[in-house]
C-alpha cells in the first residue's frame, strides 16, 4: 500500500507575518504580541518563528523595516508630485506625525528605539539607515525650496536636523496621548514653526491642507 504523502509545514510568506505583527499592535498594542500568539495568527509554531526571525528583536526591526518600506514609497511619490515645495513639505510633515494615539507605526518605532540602547551594530546601522532616508528626503526639499525662493535662505541639512527633531517629540507626544498634543494641534504648530522659519515672513501657505492617503 502506497504511503499517504507527509504534508509539509509551510511557513507562509514573511510580509503576511509582518502584517500580522503591524496589526496585533494596532489592535492589541505591543504587550499584546507574543510569539505564541502571533504563531496561531500566522499557523506558525513560535519556534518556527524563532528559527526565521531569531528574535522578537529581530522580528520587530524587521517590521518597522517593513512598514517604513511601504511609507517611503508613499513619501517620493508626494515629494516628486506636482506642487510648491511649501505645499511638498506640508505633506511630508503629515506623513511624519503619527495618526493618533498607539499609532502602530510610532509604537514599534518607539520600542525599537527603546530596545536600541542593547542591540548589535547591524540593528543599529539598519535604524540609522531608516532615520537617514527620511532626513536626505528632507533635505532636498528644503533646498529646492530654497533654490525656488519659496524658503528663506537656510542650511538645509541644519533646518532638516531640527524639523525632524521638533516632529520627533511632538509625534511622541502624540503617541502615547499626552492631553493637549493631538494630531491637529501638532499639524497647526508645525506649520507656525515651518512659517516663522522658513517663509520670509508670508503667511501660510498650508502646512497641512494636503494629508497623503493612509
Amino acid at each position: 500500500m502506497p504511503r499517504t504523502p507527509r504534508r509539509r509545514n509551510i511557513a507562509p510568506p514573511r510580509e503576511d507575518v509582518l502584517a500580522a505583527v503591524m496589526a496585533t499592535v494596532a489592535e492589541r498594542g505591543l504587550d499584546g504580541l507574543t510569539m505564541a500568539g502571533l504563531g496561531r495568527e500566522v499557523h506558525m509554531s513560535s519556534g518556527h518563528l524563532l528559527y526565521y526571525f531569531r528574535t522578537k528583536d529581530e522580528l520587530l526591526l524587521q517590521t518597522l523595516e517593513w512598514s517604513e518600506a511601504r511609507l517611503g514609497a508613499e513619501r517620493r511619490a508626494l515629494l516628486t508630485g506636482p506642487g510648491t515645495a511649501r505645499r511638498r513639505l506640508g505633506a511630508y510633515i503629515a506623513l511624519y506625525v503619527p495618526d493618533g494615539h498607539r499609532d502602530p507605526h510610532w509604537t514599534l518605532w518607539l520600542e525599537v528605539w527603546n530596545r536600541s540602547q542593547d542591540a548589535d551594530d547591524d540593528a543599529r546601522a539598519r535604524q540609522a539607515a531608516i532615520e537617514d532616508a527620511w532626513h536626505r528626503d528632507l533635505v532636498e526639499l528644503l533646498a529646492d525650496g530654497v533654490a525656488r525662493g519659496e524658503f528663506a535662505a537656510v542650511d538645509p541639512d541644519r533646518a532638516a536636523t531640527r524639523l525632524r527633531a521638533l516632529m520627533d517629540g511632538f509625534s511622541v507626544h502624540v503617541t502615547v496621548g499626552i492631553p493637549g498634543t493631538g494630531r491637529e494641534r501638532v499639524l497647526d504648530e508645525m506649520s507656525r514653526y515651518v512659517d516663522e522659519t522658513l517663509g520670509h515672513g508670508r503667511p501660510s501657505t498650508g502646512a497641512t491642507d494636503v494629508t497623503p492617503a493612509s
